[in-house]
């Protein structure tokens, strides 16, 4: 195979990303900090208390006025114990792009941003993971809450103190939360062979870089997590278009808008995940992709996402639960 050239453009708001401490063992506040206009919230936490937990998302408006937030798309997966099951059942929730609603807060006033989130207990070692869109029209401060099943979450947010991150340090807000691919130019199946993009592997789609509005320091999100992917494709002919993941076990979903269509596609479509073959990427293999020459080995899986001629775009975001990183390959359709 070989690499194609695309152009790389980051837009759009703030993602304000909770995944630290990944593995939360006491009740507390996980992350938190203050944004205004577009935005991204994603949270991925698993109960590790041996008790029954809840999480909520709270809005507060810190501005003197009114305040309202328009919720564009978004949702979370019921909590389970099969991690890569609340990854893809999450991602297929955000890609349906179908879901609205608006919060309207007083000065200084406190809300769920999901009421029902309340009515759901985090089992032990449950996983639970969301994602959603919105629009604050004035500063409005994000946090995200781990408490006591049995709890008001709004009264016990009034002492609940900030939790440490982990070791892996996944959380912070990151400026620019959307990234687009747009193919250099067209590809040819007749000519051009199999071609790829790779998606997060910090060489060629390098991770964001961002602060922990907790403590002030600098963080990276390894993997792209809650980045919201737009990959525009100009073929010549009808190309058939898979993707294969490099880093192991995934489970993913993305959305295509062709020829006026559009609609989601699992990944993989036929069982709950693949990549299994391959757990980790090899060194030698590794190089190969870097410089631009990888192949087809036997421990490679890939899954279709359609065929397609002329102009073609998907939405992709990297599934919670799943490995990176991954090539989105280009190929003739026999």
């Amino acid at each position: 195979m070989h690499r194609l050239t695309v152009d790389v453009t980051d837009t759009g708001g703030t993602l304000i990303f909770s995944d630290s401490p990944e593995y939360v063992r006491k009740n507390g506040i996980l992350y938190a900090d203050t944004v205004k206009g577009a935005a991204r919230i994603l949270f991925y936490h698993l109960n590790d208390t041996g008790v029954k937990k809840k999480l909520a998302v709270i809005v507060e408006n810190v501005y003197p006025i009114k305040n309202k937030i328009e919720i564009t798309r978004g949702g979370f997966a019921l909590p389970d114990n099969n991690f890569l099951s609340v990854g893809k059942a999450t991602q297929t929730i955000y890609m349906q792009d179908d879901f609205h609603d608006t919060i309207t807060l007083a000065k200084g006033e406190r809300k769920l941003f999901q009421a029902e989130m309340n009515n759901v207990t985090i089992e032990p070692q449950h996983l639970i993971y969301g994602v959603y869109d919105f629009n604050a029209e004035k500063p409005v401060k994000i946090s995200v809450l781990m408490y006591p099943d049995n709890a008001d979450p709004l009264k016990f947010y009034e002492y609940a103190k900030i939790l440490p991150k982990d070791e892996h340090k996944l959380r912070g807000t990151f400026k620019r939360m959307n990234r687009t691919f747009r193919l250099r130019r067209e590809y040819n199946p007749a000519t051009d062979g199999i071609g790829y993009v790779t998606i997060g592997d910090n060489k060629t789609d390098i991770f964001k870089r961002g602060i922990d509005a907790t403590d002030g320091e600098e963080v990276v999100n390894y993997g792209n997590y809650g980045i919201n992917y737009t990959l525009e494709f100009r073929t010549k002919t009808d190309t058939r278009f898979v993707i294969c993941p490099l880093g192991g076990y995934y489970a993913g979903a993305i959305r295509f808008h062709y020829a006026g269509r559009s609609g989601i596609i699992q990944t993989p479509a036929n069982k709950l995940y693949f990549g299994e073959k391959r757990w980790f990427e090899l060194p030698s293999l590794k190089k190969l992709r870097i410089d631009g020459k990888p192949v087809f080995d036997s421990q490679l899986e890939v899954s279709d996402i359609g065929i397609y001629g002329g102009s073609v775009k998907f939405e992709y975001s990297p599934p919670g639960a799943s490995n990176l990183p991954v090539n989105i390959i280009l190929m003739p359709i026999e």
